[in-house]
């Protein structure tokens, strides 16, 4: 069973904040020949990588709730030019909105067990043609 993450996305106002910031890294990394996904470096490394890396994604908390999330493919371990440990999250370009959660702020990233991890919002509902800020709102106040 896949486990997941959880962390801040710190600075983005939306889910389309998120996606345009992701999208001029990709086209970066595209035209030097690099990797075309995303990529998160974090200080800290998953010990539970194998089970992260089983069809688990990282759940982006974006103005105090969960909004989004993005499949993990690789998690890289390397030392930055000050000798200081890190960890990349390689996942998929895409991101997926979710069913919005309030959850309140925390530093670094947390795991999220499967069970605990928000729906994915389907095309085919309601909910997802709704604007983000109105989803937000509902969330918020306990109806979604």
């Amino acid at each position: 069973m896949p486990l997941h993450l959880i962390k801040l996305c710190v600075g983005a106002e939306s889910i389309e904040d998120l996606e345009e910031w992701i999208g001029e890294r990709v086209a970066e990394r595209r035209k030097r020949g690099e990797r075309q996904l995303s990529l998160h470096v974090t200080r800290m490394a998953p010990k539970r990588g194998d089970q992260l890396l089983d069809g688990g994604s990282l759940y982006w908390v974006i103005k105090g709730q969960v909004a989004a999330r993005q499949r993990l493919e690789a998690i890289e371990t390397f030392t930055d030019k000050d000798g200081i440990g890190r960890c990349r999250l390689w996942m998929e370009p895409n991101v997926t909105p979710v069913l919005p959660r309030p959850y309140r702020p925390f530093q670094g990233w947390r795991y999220l067990n499967p069970k605990d991890a928000p729906p994915d919002l389907r095309a085919s509902s309601g909910i997802a043609e709704m604007p983000e800020e109105l989803r937000r709102e509902l969330s918020g106040l306990g109806l979604l």
